[in-house]
């Protein structure tokens, strides 16, 4: 994790420096989605405060995954999936080329952080309960919007291309270690794991204000209420 680390940290010096995420923002922020609703003193500091958030929870997601599974004698089938996030910035794909410092850690991170989310809905459908207890389909949402189409289709289409060799061999699920393992978390909860590594609990705990109003992001973000302690 110090390598991913040591990217996102150069590439948070290289947005001081620059301001080149920043410049982006700024000038895509008048098209935004109306659903966005961000405040006017400072609403592309606050974009960046949560894109980096966003950026800095992926080595976060990756290390607890791993100690989770690792105490429970499970690593081996989170193994591929960590490596293939952690593979996505160290080594993106091509897609990726032309991005700079933080834009391109956007980029990166949101591959890595869908990957994770379509591992665990795929645990979910197999198994009823998902591989660890983390959830950021509202920020992905977020993000796949600033990011923009056609291009985080694109992005979307690469973490499905890797899903698919991850899970290739279903026989995880027919391990008995691994049934122990779920079958303890479909009765105790993740109470332990988040006590544990706070920074799961930290991610359960976004709180992005979803409203009933009529307008849309992607398939169900409504009138989101973006906030730079969303991501802790």
């Amino acid at each position: 994790m110090d390598t991913i680390r040591k990217t996102i940290q150069l590439a948070k010096q290289h947005e001081a420096q620059t301001g080149h995420l920043g410049d982006l923002l700024n000038r895509e922020i008048s098209t935004l989605h109306s659903a966005i609703r961000l405040p006017e003193d400072n609403a592309v500091e606050t974009l960046l405060n949560f894109i980096t958030r966003y950026v800095e929870h992926v080595p976060d997601f990756v290390e607890a995954i791993s100690n989770v599974t690792n105490q429970a004698n499970v690593f081996e089938y989170a193994e591929t999936f960590l490596r293939i996030a952690k593979d996505f910035f160290l080594h993106p794909p091509e897609v990726v080329d032309g991005h700079l410092g933080m834009d391109a850690l956007m980029d990166e991170a949101y591959l890595a952080h869908r990957l994770m989310e379509e591992i665990n809905d795929r645990f979910i459908g197999y198994c009823g309960t998902p591989l660890a207890p983390m959830d950021m389909t509202r920020s992905n949402l977020i993000i796949h919007h600033l990011i923009g189409e056609p291009f985080a289709n694109e992005l979307d289409m690469a973490v499905q291309y890797s899903v698919e060799l991850c899970m290739s061999k279903e026989k995880v699920f027919e391990n008995k270690l691994f049934q122990r393992y779920l079958e303890e978390h479909r009765q105790h909860g993740w109470n332990k794991e988040l006590e544990e590594w706070p920074c799961l609990a930290d991610d359960l705990a976004i709180s992005l204000d979803f409203s009933s109003a009529e307008s849309t992001l992607g398939s169900g973000l409504k009138n989101t209420e973006l906030d730079s302690s969303s991501l802790h």
